[in-house]
């Protein structure tokens, strides 16, 4: 068997263009899954008498053969193989004569391979919701051990309100969690076989369809046979889900790339996730969340790349299809890379400097809308306290003081509602705790989200 298919071509296959044609150097990371595939595929054969039972037992003995082989490195498929599937059956029809080549009856390399490449992003997805569950907890572990700690809040990357560390990093598990919910839906799409949909009109064979669903675990099957072997929605949403996921991650790369900075100083690497430079000695550099960042656009590359191929293909299936594999095969490791990183960087990699973030928070005017609310609470309009605040901090830019060093003669020249407590209510700890909103930054509410969260992930 020189080729998978028809001997109605007259001569052989330019050897460029077989080797162009190939996918083996990638699709063989399905063959676990090509073989399972196969095995359900020749019991259900059996059991609809399209082969007999004995011919069935025979083939799938073949295939388990061959899996242990690959497992022991005794198989390792290759070019000239043209696919996995090709290569399997090959062998198959080397170690059982025959009967090897009745396998692929009722069922075409295009539904094939839609199965095995649904089998196996499964597993992933369910690969990367534990690595997500895994972060989850470790950034709690660091919300639950900083939630007295102080850090300035930021919009538009000026300073702004001061807020709990905890709260901070709480803010992340949400995303993550939006992430884990994500890919739960994603989950739900890759889980419809496409198994029996054959090359694009199904089969005039005697096969179950639901039977080999139930054997792979799927819940259902694709109920037209064109889309069956057509669609590849549920890779495009894979990878959006993965580029949400990357996009997380780097806007908590960046924040940590500020946070280790001199400039900000609000936290350090500790050796074991940091490397330094080749020619200055005094460096340590923050590689992890650096490459993290960096690698976020290789997702959205794979992203743009598949909508690309598969915005103007016509139904059903088109050999552009086998470009799909390698990005959701370097999604999957990039994501699940990037995660282990992340959670080891936050283990052990980074030290947060309280005193630093403490310090930060008692030197700037993010306590100014606390000012005006001071006001509100004694009854004066809240735009004309925003507007009597704005005055005293150009006061006290032109005399390059702070709220806390206006003395309360000086307040009170602005609004007779200045009293003692001022200073009570500007300092930053009181500032966070005021916040008590649901939602907000109170070590209180705080609390309350953390234990939300404990239950959540630790129970």
């Amino acid at each position: 068997m020189s080729q998978a298919w028809s001997t109605r071509f007259e001569t052989s296959l330019n050897p460029f263009i077989q080797e162009f044609n190939a996918s083996i150097k990638f699709d063989k990371t399905l063959i676990i899954e090509d073989i399972d595939c196969s095995i359900a595929h020749a019991r259900m054969l059996g059991q609809q008498h399209v082969i007999t039972k004995e011919e069935s037992l025979k083939i799938i003995k073949g295939l388990n053969e061959i899996k242990i082989d690959y497992q022991k490195g005794i198989f390792e498929p290759s070019f000239p193989s043209e696919d996995i599937h090709y290569a399997i059956e090959n062998l198959l029809i080397c170690k059982i004569g025959d009967l090897g080549k009745k396998l692929h009856t009722g069922r075409s390399r295009n539904d094939q391979v839609g199965t095995d490449i649904r089998i196996w992003l499964r597993k992933k997805i369910n690969e990367i919701d534990a690595l997500l569950f895994s972060f989850q907890k470790s950034l709690l572990k660091i919300a639950q051990q900083n939630i007295n700690v102080l850090i300035p809040g930021y919009t538009h990357l000026q300073r702004a309100q001061p807020l709990s560390l905890s709260h901070h990093i709480l803010a992340y598990l949400e995303m993550f969690q939006r992430d884990r919910d994500r890919l739960r839906e994603v989950q739900n799409r890759v889980n419809i076989s496409p198994l029996g949909a054959a090359a694009l009109a199904g089969t005039k064979i005697n096969i179950d369809r639901y039977m080999t669903a139930q054997e792979l675990g799927f819940k259902t099957i694709y109920m037209n046979s064109i889309d069956a072997v057509s669609d590849r929605d549920f890779a495009i949403e894979f990878l959006s889900s993965s580029s949400l996921i990357m996009t997380h991650l780097s806007r908590l790369s960046e924040e940590i790339i500020f946070w280790v900075t001199d400039e900000f100083a609000f936290a350090d690497l500790t050796d074991s996730c940091a490397t330094g430079s080749s020619l200055m000695p005094q460096k340590k550099n923050p590689d992890v969340p650096e490459l993290i960042r960096g690698k976020t656009g290789r997702v959205f590359g794979h992203l743009q790349g598949l909508l690309t191929t598969l915005k103007g293909l016509p139904l059903a299936y088109n050999k552009d299809l086998q470009e799909d594999k390698e990005p959701i095969f370097d999604t999957a490791k990039t994501v699940s890379d990037s995660l282990k990183a992340m959670t080891i960087l936050f283990d052990e990699g980074l030290k947060f400097n309280d005193d630093n973030l403490m310090r930060s928070v008692e030197n700037d005017f993010s306590n100014a809308t606390d000012v005006a609310d001071y006001l509100v609470n004694k009854g004066v309009a809240f735009r004309e306290a925003y507007q009597i605040v704005g005055s005293i901090v150009m006061f006290c830019l032109s005399k390059k003081i702070l709220f806390k060093e206006l003395s309360l003669d000086e307040f009170k020249e602005y609004h007779n509602a200045f009293d003692e407590d001022i200073y009570e209510n500007i300092l930053p700890k009181n500032v966070v705790n005021s916040r008590n909103s649901v939602g907000g930054t109170s070590f209180s509410r705080v609390q309350e989200e953390l234990l939300r969260w404990n239950n959540r992930l630790l129970n």
